[in-house]
């Protein structure tokens, strides 16, 4: 399984396979033509609460553990049981690359989030 992680404002390219944005906002000035997305699963994204206060955190330099540690536990309720699952599925069946508005994607929910995938630890 090939799962990528880049930020959505970037060119999107052949080997993207299908692009799933995991922001819980619709990326600013971006059109949807632009982005080129294919799936939009909110429900796998950080919840408000956790996004905002990963936010304030930034510059701490133990947050992004804390984060990861935090949204982890979010994607183990079984709410996301199931989108998790059909996102799984969906990344085996060819190159998925998983695209976000984060600064930092490498540090943020979207790694996560691709980590959790590609490893199959918490398979439903």
């Amino acid at each position: 399984m090939t799962v990528r992680v880049r930020r959505v404002y970037e060119p999107p390219e052949p080997d993207d396979g299908v692009r799933v944005l995991v922001d819980r906002l619709w990326p600013r000035g971006l059109s949807k033509d632009a982005a080129q997305i294919h799936e939009w699963p909110k429900a796998l994204t950080p919840s408000t609460e956790l996004r905002r206060w990963y936010h304030a955190q930034e510059d701490a330099a133990d947050a992004y553990e804390e984060f990861r540690r935090r949204y982890e536990a979010e994607l183990a309720a079984p709410e996301a049981a199931e989108p998790l699952h059909a996102l799984r599925e969906l990344a085996a069946k060819g190159p998925a690359t998983l695209v976000t508005a984060a600064k930092a994607p490498e540090q943020s929910h979207a790694s996560v989030l691709a980590g959790l995938l590609t490893s199959g630890d918490r398979e439903p």
